[in-house]
């Protein structure tokens, strides 16, 4: 189960972003948010210059799977 039901809608980079930034809005206040939202954003400026399609489909799976570990945990 993903963390939130749009998971499966995530398609773009910009998708994923917007996705990963509302789960985070799910997290505790606090430190804990803020370190996760400090991370997408950085994983997104890393990953900007990508252009390769499947790459891209590739980071997306990887990070709604591990937004749904951190969810989980």
């Amino acid at each position: 189960m993903s963390p939130l039901p749009e998971a499966e809608l995530v398609r773009s980079s910009v998708q994923l972003y917007r996705y990963l930034l509302r789960c985070c809005r799910r997290l505790p206040p606090g430190p804990v948010q803020q370190h996760y939202r400090h991370a997408v954003r950085q994983s997104f400026k890393v990953h900007a210059d990508e252009d390769d399609p499947e790459r891209i489909q590739q980071i997306i799976k990887r990070a709604i799977e591990d937004a749904d570990w951190v969810m989980n945990k």
